[in-house]
């Protein structure tokens, strides 16, 4: 009977079906349409701008390359290790570990926010793989998950069928995704420009997508720590229509 039950977590575990339909699922959740809270976020944007940090469209650029340098160095730990171990305990551990990492409060905020955010949508879109609206509960319950997005982001994407590798790269994308978009937002390029500069941006982020994949949560660090001083500055704006 133990067998029997195991076996049977290890089906639930499993991307439910293959080919061509779970690739509608692992492109749905990289859509933008999918309501996660990360256009609420600009990774500090918004604050260099104010500064005027940020001016120009070399400069913009070069801000986006910091931000991914960032992310690869200090996340893609955290997207590889829960990738290839995607269950429960390890979720709780990386959770936990990310809270402490993360010591300035607007970007450990926004952190739980869009992880928070992407959990409860996926555990409501993604209803073949039932695991994710059972673990989103007992978490609720218990309250011992700050739901910070990143180990949230490999949970989903290793129960949808992504490849570690495809994962952290995935991770890559929507933070690029995110940051030219809140770049729109802020009026700093136009939607054109922005099709442009992500497209120029693309060789950047794989290279960077390469020198950091595969790495595990004992190698995470950051190498742009100027951006979390920038970042923490948002909640001194006068006017902003982002949380950070």
């Amino acid at each position: 009977m133990e067998v029997e039950d195991q076996e049977n977590d290890k089906y639930e575990e499993s991307p439910p079906f293959t080919g061509f339909a779970q690739l509608w699922s692992q492109w749905q959740l990289l859509d933008s349409v999918l309501p996660t809270g990360g256009f609420a976020h600009s990774f500090g944007l918004e604050s260099v701008a104010q500064a005027r940090l940020v001016v120009l469209p070399d400069d913009l650029e070069t801000y986006v390359i910091h931000v991914l340098q960032n992310t690869g160095s200090l996340l893609l730990p955290f997207i590889y290790t829960i990738t290839i171990s995607p269950d429960e305990q390890t979720w709780h551990k990386l959770d936990k570990l990310l809270n402490a990492t993360l010591t300035i409060d607007v970007s450990r905020k926004a952190s739980m926010s869009q992880g928070s955010a992407l959990m409860r949508v996926a555990a409501s879109v993604f209803s073949e793989i039932p695991s994710l609206k059972t673990m989103r509960s007992s978490a609720l319950r218990n309250r011992d998950v700050a739901f910070h997005h990143a180990p949230v982001f490999g949970l989903v994407c290793a129960l949808l069928g992504f490849a570690p590798e495809i994962a952290q790269r995935a991770y890559m994308f929507v933070t690029m995704r995110d940051i030219v978009s809140a770049a729109t937002r802020l009026n700093l390029v136009g939607p054109l420009g922005a099709g442009v500069l992500q497209h120029r941006i693309a060789p950047v982020a794989e290279e960077l997508s390469k020198k950091w994949t595969n790495r595990g949560v004992d190698e995470a660090c950051q190498v742009c720590p100027l951006l979390d001083i920038v970042q923490g500055c948002h909640g001194y704006l006068f006017s902003r229509p982002f949380c950070s």
